[in-house]
């Protein structure tokens, strides 16, 4: 690594002399410009380690207005977030994708109905260019809110709409939570199991409704005292276990909307001396690697590719901050729904 004499930061022009290239086409390279040529870009970034150049992050931000920051909003307390491998596996996928395109994760909670006014003050401040919307509840206010800004944001799962509602034209990255709730209901009556019962998320979050109607489907004169909603957490795996245990002591089989509540399924079924397939078969969703191979047996479940879905959103907020309309509003963009698939292991 060289520098400048007397001890100076290279500078912009610096780089240009050495690379013999323009100070517009410099920026234009480091800042990832499509229309600069790869090989110009590789001497660009070659030069640019060689002398040991960092960009003026300020004056940057005077040009390009962009603060190269990402914020990522998660309605859920801290407790669960930081317990739960769902949301480390999509933050994981979610900073991948930011470090390619060099740019910083913010992470905001909102685990009191306050934290909304300072959460949208902070998203109001100019801070970040985009947001990433987790765990929405009906009602909630956040896509609004985020909409009056003017602020670029991607859902992670679909709104929960009420009849006759639009979608609001947000963008959004799910899975396909119905189709992959019917594959594993017919699996287990494939099995011949005839008594299923079913442990849903929280009702005011899509991806529950969503895994129930998968369930109804399948099963259209389904019993209610075999539907018992949970709410996405290991204790209420287990506290949804018992009360259908109570209700329908003769169900054979349990799909779970989340395989850390059919952990919690498990360990009551074992303590009530239910075998697993034997006496009940047991089916999660998610597919939460080392948590479902854990499992004793093994768990089969319906896989969703989470990290890869924290990658697309990150990439499609991109696409929407990097890409504006001709009148100068948010480029408007299709959501993804993500296909899913049934892994077979031996609880089921």
């Amino acid at each position: 690594m060289t520098h400048r004499p007397n001890g100076e930061r290279p500078t912009l022009e610096d780089v240009a002399r050495r690379s013999g290239v323009s100070r517009s086409t410099v920026s234009r390279a480091i800042n990832g410009s499509p229309r600069v040529s790869p090989a110009v870009t590789e001497r660009v970034r070659q030069v640019v380690n060689e002398l040991g150049y960092v960009p003026n992050q300020a004056a940057r931000k005077l040009v390009t207005r962009r603060n190269d920051a990402v914020a990522v909003v998660v309605t859920e307390p801290q407790n669960r977030l930081f317990v739960d491998p769902f949301f480390d596996l999509h933050l994981r996928g979610i900073r991948q994708e930011l470090v390619r395109q060099g740019a910083q994760l913010v992470l905001l909670l909102i685990e009191e109905p306050d934290d909304y006014a300072r959460v949208g003050n902070f998203l109001g401040g100019s801070h970040v260019d985009g947001a990433l919307l987790f765990s929405l509840r009906a009602d909630d206010p956040l896509p609004e809110m985020v909409t009056r800004m003017g602020l670029p944001a991607v859902l992670g799962g679909r709104p929960l709409l009420g009849a006759g509602e639009s979608d609001g034209g947000y963008a959004y990255v799910d899975a396909d939570n119905r189709g992959g709730a019917r594959e594993a209901v017919r699996h287990l009556v494939s099995l011949g199991r005839t008594r299923i019962a079913t442990i849903t998320g929280p009702l005011n979050q899509a991806a529950a409704v969503d895994r129930l109607d998968g369930y109804r489907d399948v099963l259209l004169d389904s019993n209610p005292h075999l539907i018992v909603e949970g709410d996405f957490t290991f204790q209420g795996g287990a506290d949804a276990m018992s009360a259908l245990l109570e209700k329908s002591p003769d169900l054979d089989a349990v799909f779970v909307a989340s395989d850390l509540m059919a952990g919690g399924a498990l360990r009551v079924l074992r303590d009530r001396g239910r075998k697993v397939p034997d006496d009940v078969a047991l089916i999660g969703f998610d597919d939460l690697p080392p948590l479902v191979e854990a499992m004793d047996p093994p768990l089969t479940t319906v896989h969703q590719d989470i990290e890869g879905m924290g990658r697309l959103m990150a990439r499609l907020l991109f696409s929407r901050t990097s890409d504006p309309s001709e009148d100068g509003g948010i480029q408007p963009l299709s959501s993804v729904i993500a296909p899913t698939r049934l892994v077979l292991r031996q609880s089921a």
